[in-house]
This record gives structure tokens, sequence and C-alpha cells, in this order.
């Protein structure tokens, strides 16, 4: 092991280097002592150091081939040797699993073999555009899920909503649930009781159009689907959205040139995570989004 995998957790660090096997068969594995450390069986919190050999039984993948996976070009908006933002086209998911074989983290590894490390800061939505950061070395993944823990990054999104926003409305703190569906699909919801997550969301309105309200959303927690279950538990939801929006309607607006939902991150305000060297960084509205609001203003 280098320096660069210095304090990783092993369960963590086989979970990264053993892809697409599942990690039921990886703690299996542990659990039986198959995996040694050193010459000596070890436990899966151990947190594995430089210079440390470890022993891995023989493993048949049975993973998608990796020559099935094209490799990816996407829009770089920075990138240096610990950090990657890309500007994250709609309609891509963020990564393999759940009926979808790849997305951007296998294209990117698989156009980018001499990278010795890359993984996802975190997620976007397969839905949603804008920017995504990668971490090129895992120092720089740890502190930046550190300054996310501590809400330092400071991320805001585009949202067309259906419907007049309530400009009373500027901070939404509604506790959300996640659940899956009777067919397997995951959905949030807002919760009821104590069973959910602390959620918060800063609205802005930016433009106001005769059955639409184009709002900033600005992330003060980071849960799954945030926005989308805040703007349709507030009465406004965002167009397009196939989940949470208005269904009939998505119809007629997909007839009318918006065939996606109106959801976009645009801006990144940060420290760079080794350095401390202010990130402002911005992704402008796709063309589709821009043309739609275009219609919309006539």
């Amino acid at each position: 092991m280098d320096e660069g995998d210095s304090g990783q957790r092993l369960d963590n660090f086989l979970v990264r280097i053993l892809k697409g096997v599942p990690k039921s068969h990886i703690y299996r594995i542990l659990r039986s002592g198959e995996v040694r450390v050193n010459k000596g069986r070890i436990d899966a919190a151990y947190r594995i150091q430089a210079g440390d050999s470890i022993r891995i039984p023989p493993i048949r993948l049975a993973e998608r081939p990796v020559n099935d996976v094209p490799p990816g070009s996407f829009p770089v908006v920075y990138e240096d040797t610990a950090l990657l933002v890309i500007d994250k086209p709609a309609g891509v998911a963020v990564h393999g699993g759940s009926g979808v074989s790849f997305g951007v983290i296998e294209q990117l590894r698989k156009a980018h073999p001499d990278w010795k490390y890359l993984e996802l800061v975190h997620r976007l939505d397969r839905e949603t555009s804008g920017l995504l950061m990668l971490a090129k070395k895992r120092s720089a993944l740890v502190k930046l899920h550190d300054m996310m823990r501590a809400n330092v990054p400071d991320k805001r999104y585009l949202a067309l909503g259906i419907g007049q926003w309530d400009p009373s409305k500027k901070a939404v703190k509604l506790p959300l649930f996640k659940f899956h569906t009777a067919d397997g699909e995951r959905r949030v919801k807002v919760a009821e009781g104590d069973d959910g997550q602390f959620a918060h969301t800063n609205f802005s309105i930016v433009e106001r159009f005769a059955d639409f309200t184009l709002v900033e959303a600005h992330l003060r927690t980071g849960r799954t689907h945030q926005i989308r279950v805040h703007m349709q538990a507030s009465g406004c939801p965002i167009a397009g959205d196939e989940k949470y929006g208005d269904f009939a309607l998505n119809k007629e607006l997909a007839r009318s040139g918006l065939k996606r939902m109106f959801l976009h991150a645009r801006s990144l305000t940060l420290p760079h995570p080794l350095t401390g060297e202010p990130l402002k960084l911005e992704a402008p509205l796709p063309a589709e989004l821009e043309g739609f609001l275009q219609k919309l203003r006539r």
C-alpha cells in the first residue's frame, strides 16, 4: 500500500478496488479470515498503513466487462492533480447500479486508465445537470467529505417550479424519509414523526412567469432528492420531474420542448481541499433549458 491509501478502513479500501464485487461477498471473505494483512487475520475496521501487504483470495468477477464501458468525455470546469469538476449532462447517471450499466465514474476511469485514483465526491440525480466533483487523490476526497459534513461548500441550483412560489418562503426545513415503492423504485417523502433526516433548503426567486417560477435553491444539507421534494411539498414541483412533478403537465411540456427535468447545479464555491485556494465554479444553463425560458419570455 502507498501513502495515498494510508488511514483508510480495510473494508472501504476493498470496496473501492474490487469493482463489481458485491459488498456482501467482500464482508464474507473478511469475516472468514480469507483476507490477510501482513500475513495475519484482520478486522474490517482496520485502518491500512503505507507498506502493508494485503492478500485477497481469488474472486470471480460478475461485473459488466470493462471493455463494454465506453470512455466518457465531459466538459471540464476545473481540474488539477487532486480535483476534477465536470459539467454533467442530464440523462447520464453518476455511477452504475440499479439497472444502469455504467455512469460518469466508470466512463472517466475507462477514458483515463493512467489515473491511479478517481472517486465521486458527491452525487447528482441522473436527470439533473451541472457541477459534479470527483477526487483524484484520496487525501482530497477525505478533506472534501469533512468539508461537506461541516457544510462548507456553497452549492446552488436553478429550478423551474410549476406555479407561483411564495416570496415569503425563503427557507424550507422539512425532514425527509427514504423508501422504496412496490416495484423497488427509490423515493423520498416528507417524514412524519421522528423517522426522517433533517433537510434544509433556502430558496430565492430569480424570475417569474405566468405559470412558472424560476428559483435558486441553496442547499444547506445534501439529502437524496432534497430540492425536488421540498419544492413539491411547497406546492411548486419542478417542471419535468417524472417522480415528484405534475405528470399530465410534464407531457404537455415535453411537446413544448422541455423533455427533461428543469434542475441544474449551476454554482459551487469552496476552498480547494488541499491548498485552501478559494474556488468559485459555475456551469451555464444548458441550451435546452435556456431555450425553454426564452419561449416563456415571449
